[in-house]
């Protein structure tokens, strides 16, 4: 009888820390994982690093491919699939090829047509930042607030400022 209730009380205290963990969190939905690569090939152009900018690009283009529209509420649908190829091309042209000034030219375009998607859906429980460039007059998504510019690396890494924030 002693262990039913050690064994009933020990059942209760992790289903109730388990419906804890999930309060507050978002659903992720089958896009989600685009913003982390987003994320990552952003980074590895702040890093200057070509190598895997173009790695991290290749995956982009993966999930994508592999984004199964089935999956996607129909509002998703909507906001991605107008998108998609655009996306993907830019992304593509940034995987295949070693050389930053080019990886930074479509992460331009990629960065705007993200932007939209981010606006569209929600991607994340956390905030996107959406800075801006004035010296390349482009813009880029961040997941912090402090700036790390993508298009200039260490040459200009702060310059820029946050132009609009999406919760």
């Amino acid at each position: 009888m002693k262990t039913f209730f050690v064994s009933a009380i020990l059942f209760a205290s992790l289903s109730v820390s388990a419906m804890a963990n999930n309060i507050g969190a978002v659903h992720e939905t089958p896009l989600s994982h685009l913003l982390t690569l987003y994320y990552n090939i952003k980074n590895a152009l702040v890093s200057s690093d070509a190598n895997t900018a173009a790695s991290q690009a290749g995956e982009f283009v993966k999930a994508i491919n592999g984004i199964d529209m089935k999956a996607l509420s129909a509002t998703d649908m909507n906001a991605f699939m107008p998108l998609q190829e655009k996306l993907t091309f830019d992304a593509k042209h940034i995987s295949e090829t070693k050389e930053i000034g080019h990886q930074r030219e479509h992460f331009q375009s990629f960065s705007n047509n993200f932007y939209k998607l981010a606006k569209a859906v929600k991607l994340s429980d956390k905030p996107v930042y959406q800075d801006y460039c004035p010296m390349k007059k482009a813009y880029w998504l961040s997941s912090e607030a402090a700036i790390k510019n993508p298009y200039f690396g260490n040459q200009m890494l702060t310059c820029g400022k946050v132009s609009d924030t999406i919760k």
